[in-house]
């Protein structure tokens, strides 16, 4: 296959192959953004739906049941609950191009100030279990790699089977049963000691106590799967011919592995590792409930059970946003480590 001279000369002279011409990494990341605009409107859209049709009237769980017909009336009216469900989200959505996410029915406060209160909680646990799940992940298949089919291989890929396959809920409850109440060691649930006022490292130390639980419940599943993608990508790594001629001049095999192959598999685990990185923020609804940790899982699912419609959708707003921006990030390291993938 030839390629066209692109600059002077003769347009039907042929001298080499076709090379697509790579875009610059600014503008890349643009279109990535730009291609992101409609699915975070899609994911609004079909929140504020699908909150709207679930079965339940947020004015009885914000009023009570002892109410006149009248009073609720005026409820609805107030919160613009009395709107046909069009109305509404043309309201809501000019509101939120507006930079106004709305009132929350259930703390009586700016949907965006209640967010912002809960955001940190889940990006401290989100991030101790991602940093977990990537030291322990790519520990444990660059050593599983070493020796692919010896005993410790073997007892890398059964344990990561397992802890994959149990439920995060069930793995949670399991640590807090034996760490927490038989063991004593760490605390069961919170984020901060109740009976105790602490301030600067006393204060950090206790956090860190209540955030090893439930980082951890969050990160077993996780670091099953980077374990398993690293032993995968170095592996087929070693058959590479760089790592052939590296063993020809005499490298061992823990060489070839940790000096020349792993670092040269490091793409796929880092798209894995973005796919997974928000994934741990906006899905630990289940672990910050159990644990009783108070980040934006534990208030969405405190918030779908009451209804309130504007802090769900506010939520998810903020979650996708947090999703693709995470995912354009990692597509920006996958181009920084291989430039091909910005061809794409």
């Amino acid at each position: 296959m030839d390629r066209r001279i692109c600059r002077g000369g003769d347009a039907n002279h042929t001298d080499g192959p076709v090379i697509s011409p790579q875009p610059s990494t600014w503008r890349w990341i643009r279109r990535r953004l730009l291609l992101a605009v409609p699915v975070v409107v899609g994911v609004t859209a079909l929140t504020f739906l699908l909150i709207h049709l679930a079965p339940g009237d947020p004015i009885y769980a914000l009023a009570g049941d002892g109410g006149s017909p009248a009073y609720y009336a005026d409820m609805r009216a107030r919160y613009g609950l009395d709107q046909p469900l069009l109305a509404q989200f043309v309201t809501y959505t000019r509101l939120v191009f507006s930079g106004d996410l709305g009132y929350s029915f259930m703390f009586q406060a700016p949907v965006s100030r209640v967010l912002l209160d809960h955001l940190p909680s889940s990006l401290l646990l989100g991030g101790a279990a991602l940093s977990l799940a990537v030291l322990c992940g790519v520990t444990l298949g660059v050593l599983a790699s070493i020796a692919p089919g010896m005993w410790l291989d073997r007892v890398i890929q059964v344990v990561t089977s397992v802890i994959y396959a149990a439920p995060v809920f069930w793995t949670g409850q399991v640590l807090m049963i034996l760490v927490a109440l038989k063991l004593g060691l760490l605390p069961v649930a919170g984020m901060t000691s109740a009976r105790e006022s602490l301030a600067g490292v006393p204060f950090a130390l206790d956090v860190v106590r209540h955030l090893i639980l439930p980082a951890s419940a969050l990160a077993l599943p996780f670091i099953a799967v980077v374990t398993s993608v690293t032993r995968a990508s170095v592996l087929g790594m070693l058959g590479e011919p760089f790592i052939r001629a590296a063993a020809a001049r005499g490298a061992t095999r823990w060489g070839l592995v940790v000096r020349h192959a792993a670092p040269n598999a490091a793409l796929p685990v880092t798209a894995l590792i973005g796919q997974h990185a928000a994934g741990l923020v906006a899905g630990a609804a289940l672990t910050e409930s159990l644990f009783g940790w108070p980040g934006i899982g534990y208030l969405v699912l405190h918030a779908s059970l009451h209804r309130d419609y504007p802090l769900v959708t506010g939520a998810f707003i903020v979650i996708s946003a947090g999703v693709v921006l995470v995912n354009v990030i990692t597509d920006a390291a996958c181009g920084w480590l291989d430039p091909r993938a910005r061809v794409a």
